[in-house]
């Protein structure tokens, strides 16, 4: 008998309605089902609340109802647990998800009956130090960004790879992206589609002030250090464009391949390619 956890994005009007019936669809196939503890509340099912840390050791995989960003915020939580992640799209995009509410009696019958396979997407880990000090430590699954302010002037990023010398970009900052967020900011800001499978890091220019200065790939196996600089104090470092750091003039970040990956529900193998021509832009001709 398998066990599944459920998490929904609260933000999103019907996700309850979606918990609800993909509970009961899962019950009466004789699953056990946990659910987050503010949605097992919210719908009068405490008897199967789960603190988020605690379904590693209950559940066999984790139904995640929402967008991409939500999805994004779980596999970071997670890292480390290699929990199997089924998104279920609330959103507009849903990238990363395999489901949709529409079709929830074929997803739990693909989960039930084993009728699926797991793709292990790599992850990032960024670390910033200040001054000799280490600060932070964060992994991500699409990308770390570096970047200034909306009205102020240019920052400059010096970029080492494993200590040989890259390049200078001066212009709006920098992604660093995983195969998994070549097709988010990365793409957004002029970078290549890349395949979940291959192993890589993607370094792209933000609106570089530089004619020659083009996105370029790395070996997963590289450590990558970018030496930040500017004249003022409106510089960021985000996590999966989600949340950040506060930068100063002379930061300097390491990044790397993560020990951790997010291994992601599929129902076919291969189905990459697919995605991108119908979720980014229509059938390709």
């Amino acid at each position: 008998m398998k066990s599944i956890g459920i998490i929904a994005n609260k933000g999103k009007p019907e996700a309850r309605v979606v918990a609800r019936e993909l509970l009961y669809l899962l019950e009466e196939r004789g699953a056990s089902v946990y659910l987050e503890e503010d949605l097992a509340r919210s719908i009068g099912r405490t008897d199967t609340a789960l603190t988020l840390y605690d379904f590693s050791k209950h559940v066999d995989m984790l139904c995640v109802l929402g967008g991409d960003g939500t999805l994004l915020a779980i596999a970071r939580q997670l890292a480390g647990h290699e929990l199997p992640i089924l998104g279920i799209n609330l959103g507009t995009l849903g990238f990363l998800s395999e489901a949709e509410p529409d079709n929830l009696s074929e997803a739990v019958e693909n989960l039930l009956s084993g009728n699926y396979h797991m793709e292990e997407r790599s992850m990032i880990q960024t670390e910033l130090y200040r001054g000799g000090e280490r600060l932070a430590v964060y992994t991500a699954m699409n990308d770390i960004g570096i970047s200034k302010g909306s009205f102020c002037r240019i920052i400059k990023c010096t970029v080492y790879s494993d200590d040989y010398y890259v390049g200078t970009f001066n212009g709006d900052g920098l992604i660093v992206s995983s195969p998994t967020g070549s097709t988010a900011y990365s793409l957004a800001a002029g970078g290549p589609i890349v395949a979940p499978n291959v192993p890589m890091l993607l370094l792209t220019p933000i609106a570089s002030h530089s004619l020659t200065a083009r996105p370029i790939v790395l070996s997963s196996e590289q450590q990558m250090r970018i030496e930040v600089d500017a004249v003022h104090d409106e510089i960021g470092l985000s996590i999966d464009g989600q949340f950040g750091y506060r930068l100063e003039g002379g930061d300097e970040i390491y990044v790397q391949k993560s020990d951790h990956v997010t291994r992601l529900v599929k129902w076919r193998q291969g189905n990459f390619f697919t995605l991108i021509r119908t979720k980014l832009q229509g059938e390709w001709e």
